[in-house]
């Protein structure tokens, strides 16, 4: 169903092409631990763009391509004309000829979409500050290995800034059914049009999404709480201000005491140990958060097979 498809937005996925994702990287990551390697992208060569620097983006993408059977060229700013001012779609013209998908870390969501108008391959989204997609396939590819696969029985909260983390959780979260709840301070919600967007999915699963300015609210009863960093990457003069306004909502024992009795922590890393989460809650919870982190490759290698496979 992905086949030759883009990976912008969670929001553009069928309900039916995020649960074969979600299938198809526990079946990898269950080959990898088998050690076989199937070579379905052998000869394909991946093109990754990075306007936004990354540890687990890069090496993911880049083993998981080789594990695949392919090739993954790293491409930054310096190393393009697009550093110049070359028109994006110009660009994207040019590099169709020669690579067989491109997957795109940037700062601006348009930036993307214009990529993926000109290209005629496959172009992944690998972070925009409006979404990231790869993140939260894998966070549901790891909640289902800690809680089961029926995700409409579960129920999760985010806690921290409406950031792309927050956006993208409420499109996965409508696609599986699965109860969101997104705690934010008032002037830091979500994109509202994110929001609405993802409300309107929600009809077809029955998920339940809300946002809540209280984050004991958010919590209460939850099986699993997510945060990520208060303040991301070209936000680094507002950290101190920022720090402020977010420390109620640090994922800390007092809220964890409101959640589940089995609940469980997510991180999608780097996390700022004693601001958006303590360091005991993220120990406790760091055999989930590794595997999290694990994960983005097996789930990257589904997401790249099932669009660039012939």
């Amino acid at each position: 169903m992905l086949r030759g498809k883009d990976l912008l937005s969670i929001h553009e996925l069928s309900v039916d092409e995020v649960e074969e994702i979600l299938n198809f990287a526990a079946e990898l990551k269950s080959m990898y631990r088998s050690k076989f390697t199937p070579d379905f992208l052998k000869g394909k060569t991946l093109g990754m763009i990075f306007e936004k620097s990354s540890t687990r983006t890069r090496v993911s993408f880049e083993v998981g391509m080789y594990q695949l059977g392919g090739s993954a060229l790293f491409l930054s700013n310096r190393d393009l004309q697009l550093g110049r001012g070359e028109p994006i779609k110009d660009t994207a013209r040019v590099l169709s000829r020669y690579l067989d998908g491109i997957m795109i870390r940037t700062f601006g969501h348009d930036r993307l979409v214009e990529f993926a108008k000109y290209a005629k391959i496959p172009i992944i989204n690998g972070l925009s500050d409006l979404l990231h997609p790869c993140q939260v396939l894998t966070d549901l590819v790891t909640i289902r290995e800690h809680k089961g696969k029926n995700l409409q029985n579960l129920k999760m909260a985010y806690v921290g800034d409406g950031n792309n983390m927050a956006n993208s959780y409420l499109y996965g979260a409508a696609k599986v059914g699965m109860a969101l709840t997104v705690a934010t301070p008032t002037n830091y919600k979500p994109n509202a049009e994110v929001f609405e967007n993802a409300v309107e999915d929600a009809e077809e699963t029955g998920a339940e999404l809300s946002w809540t300015e209280d984050p004991v609210a958010a919590v209460k009863d939850a099986d699993i709480i997510a945060t990520d960093t208060w303040a991301s990457m070209g936000q680094e003069s507002e950290h101190d201000e920022r720090k402020k306004i977010f420390m109620p909502y640090q994922v800390n024992s007092e809220l964890l005491s409101h959640a589940n009795k089995n609940a469980i922590v997510m991180h999608c890393l780097p996390a700022y140990r004693g601001e958006e989460i303590t360091d005991e809650v993220f120990e406790n919870n760091a055999e989930i958060i590794f595997d999290e982190a694990e994960n983005r490759l097996h789930t990257q290698k589904a997401i790249m097979a099932l669009t660039m496979m012939d």
